[in-house]
């Protein structure tokens, strides 16, 4: 598999693993009552801070659990305003790039550093995702190539799912030059292999090509008779006598009947009387399998009249006189060829396509307009996108209780789309949104509780969505150094240790045993640990344990327990801070 090189891509290939682990830390929660400090047990989250060290402090909780990623990260233009811009020259970035890349990051290009930025966070990305989850990430035509690399290196090039083309304009501009760019892309992966989207509700222009000329049961329309795989299905190659003609009929060449012989029988009894008899013609499905008569299967039997041609076609008009004619049926007034049913109702929803036009996912100019109206007329973010493209991706992509997860969440989009969809289905999906720049309050989290509470007046108010959301900013490290840092709260300590051992949410807390966190796989987790004091794992506090499993992993600062002890009590000393894994 092609891998694509650049300067500093040793430096950020494993800095996943060495950024820092920060708690995130509650600011307030807000609901249709409004805003408020206590706490409203929101799952939807707004998270202020850098984007890598977000993903980070998302792992105890949610890896493995996201069912949807949307991200529209920069498009690396030039544009010297956006935070991860082509020259990189904000603050962060430039001191991000200096302690990790090192010297050599001064003379990056301008794709280099987007390629430094993008991949330690799109390894994160790859983590939360759940095994049915999938990522789109927005690009235009200046990154995808690049994109496309790293992305298959990260997720897999057996989990690329498609290339799909946004229509993000409605109009193409008079004073354009050259060939205009009227798409922008959406590169999606899956986090394992053979991922299949949803189905999408069918149009009324679909169905209008369903009909019941023979006053069947249900609408339906014509559709081929015939499957692929003649060669390997020579079994289900053979002649079917016409029963007004008296022709034999065999599959077009490659292809061979759709359904096993039995059932082809007692189909074709609905028209009159058939039975299987040899008619010696390897030489015609040989033809029609693409192989030399000699490898032919033998002892295919054909489908024939089982009556006279005379009182078979009878019968067969008869049956089309009456309607409601067999799953196949003759064309032509049944003088054609063998046709086969579709009912509507088997059918199911649409595929989605790789091309997604404005008229069901929006476009660049609509999505300035909701912004408009969100905010009371003023121009607040430059790039949005429109909700319906969104709720488009949700639609193919997630569910009705799906997480979605988007890190580079600028004017709130998603939430937005969320919100709309839950309102409109009583769904429960949930959102994350990460931005770090300074709007993630007063423009991200703004529009979701304008959304929540609805927004403008007169003929142009927007009922409100209802829903909840908490905000966040990013805390202390977990660890300073090799140390814990015992400014944390020691509840996100115990999530922390608890994930990085068994890859599970904490369970609730039990009153009559403090240090307990919880049972996994037969095996019993405490944590022993006190501020500013030190632990003891002894014959003490083993009188303090009250759970019964088949082993224990207890951590503390010390023990004092003999080997042979701890192997008789099944025990795994872990020591506070060396033994504590770090993400």
């Amino acid at each position: 598999m092609p891998t694509l090189e650049w300067i500093g891509k040793d430096k950020v290939v494993n800095h996943h693993l060495e950024v820092p682990f920060r708690v995130l830390e509650r600011k307030y929660s807000f609901d249709e009552n409004g805003q408020h400090d206590e706490d409203n047990g929101s799952e939807n989250m707004i998270i202020r801070g850098d984007n890598l060290e977000a993903l980070k402090a998302l792992l105890p909780r949610y890896e493995g659990r996201v069912k949807c990623i949307y991200i529209d990260p920069p498009y690396n233009t030039g544009n010297e305003g956006w935070i991860y811009n082509d020259n990189v020259n904000d603050p962060k970035i430039k001191k991000w790039l200096g302690e990790v890349v090192g010297k050599e990051g001064e003379d990056l290009t301008r794709h280099d550093k987007w390629l430094c930025m993008m991949y330690p966070r799109l390894k994160l990305l790859q983590k939360l995702l759940a095994d049915d989850g999938v990522i789109f990430i927005s690009i235009d035509d200046t990154e995808y190539a690049n994109l496309k690399l790293i992305c298959d290196e990260i997720f897999g090039s057996n989990c690329f799912v498609s290339n799909i083309s946004w229509q993000r304009t409605y109009s193409t501009r008079n004073d354009s030059k050259g060939i205009v760019n009227e798409v922008e892309h959406l590169v999606v992966y899956s986090k394992l292999p053979d991922w299949n989207p949803n189905k999408l509700p069918r149009t009324a222009e679909m169905d209008a090509k369903y009909k019941n000329p023979d006053n069947d049961r249900t609408l339906w329309r014509t559709d081929n008779a015939f499957a692929p795989g003649a060669a390997t299905h020579q079994g289900m190659v053979y002649a079917i006598q016409h029963p007004f003609t008296g022709k034999m009929l065999y599959p077009s060449n490659g292809a061979c009947w759709r359904y096993q012989q039995d059932q082809m029988l007692e189909i074709m009894r609905g028209w009159c009387g058939y039975e299987l008899r040899d008619l010696n013609d390897a030489h015609e499905r040989a033809v029609v399998c693409g192989v030399p008569e000699s490898d032919v299967r033998q002892g295919v039997q054909a489908i024939v009249l089982s009556e006279s041609l005379e009182i078979s076609a009878q019968k067969a008009q008869a049956v089309y006189d009456r309607g409601q004619w067999p799953r196949f049926f003759f064309t032509k007034g049944g003088k054609g060829g063998i046709a086969r049913k579709t009912y509507l109702e088997n059918v199911g929803g649409k595929l989605p396509t790789n091309f997604w036009a404005f008229t069901e996912t929006g476009h660049t100019d609509e999505a300035k307009k909701e912004m408009l109206a969100i905010f009371d007329g003023k121009a607040t973010f430059d790039t949005p996108k429109p909700h319906r493209l969104i709720e488009f991706v949700l639609k193919v992509a997630g569910n009705e209780n799906a997480l979605i997860l988007d890190s580079f969440a600028g004017s709130g989009t998603t939430a937005h789309a969320v919100l709309n969809m839950n309102k409109a289905d009583g769904g429960h999906r949930k959102f994350i949104l990460v931005e770090m720049m300074d709007y993630a309050d007063s423009i991200t989290a703004e529009r979701v509780k304008r959304v929540i509470r609805g927004y403008g007046e007169g003929k142009n108010a927007v009922e409100g969505t209802g829903g909840n959301f908490s905000f966040y900013d990013l805390g202390e490290p977990l660890m300073i150094g090799d140390v814990l840092n015992e400014n944390v709260g020691i509840e996100k300590i115990r999530e922390y240790v608890y994930f990085t051992d068994t890859k599970a949410s904490l369970p609730e807390s039990h009153p009559d045993e403090p240090y307990f966190m919880g049972v996994h796989i037969g095996s019993a987790y405490y944590f022993y640990y006190e501020k500013q004091a030190v632990t003891t794992l002894n014959r003490e506090f083993l009188h303090t344990v009250k759970t019964k499993a088949d082993s224990y992993v207890i951590y503390a600062d010390l023990c004092t327990l003999s080997e042979a002890e701890l192997e008789k009590y099944h025990i795994t000393f872990k020591k506070i801070p060396r033994d504590i894994t770090k993400l």
